[in-house]
């Protein structure tokens, strides 16, 4: 029976098979509904993280975490480097974007979903006086 939460090393994730770098679908295996996850771990510095593409045919927004390492995003035509802990996100579909590990090791984990509109959140709105947005 479900407990309704689950909980896993990275390392006790299973792969997809053949994948280079090493690919951990958590939304596959933990089988959520309302978003894309994938981890990304690279062997060696300039492996392909997250091959170049946009989402116009999916509209989906995506962000990134670099949880270990550090990253290159090339996000059209501007170029950023990231460290761990760092955050990109990528909120119009139409940017093209790609991810290369600067360093082996790099952990990277991808979400990603359609925009619904306005997000209904169970925090209150005044949890965010102050807090500005960048998008």
């Amino acid at each position: 029976m479900s407990r309704g939460w689950a909980a896993a090393s990275l390392a006790d994730i299973p792969r997809v098979a053949a994948a280079e770098p090493a690919w951990y679908p958590l939304q596959h295996v933990f089988g959520f509904t309302a978003f894309g996850a994938n981890a990304f771990v690279a062997a060696a510095a300039g492996d392909v993280l997250v091959d170049e593409h946009d989402e116009r045919t999916s509209g989906q927004e995506e962000l990134y975490l670099v949880v270990a390492g550090r990253a290159r995003f090339e996000l059209d035509d501007e170029s950023v480097d990231t460290a761990a802990v760092a955050v990109v996100a990528v909120r119009d579909s139409t940017v093209k974007r790609r991810a290369t590990a600067l360093v082996s090791g790099t952990v990277l984990v991808a979400l990603g979903a359609p925009p619904r509109g306005d997000f209904t959140s169970t925090w209150r709105s005044e949890h965010f006086d102050g807090v500005s947005r960048v998008l």
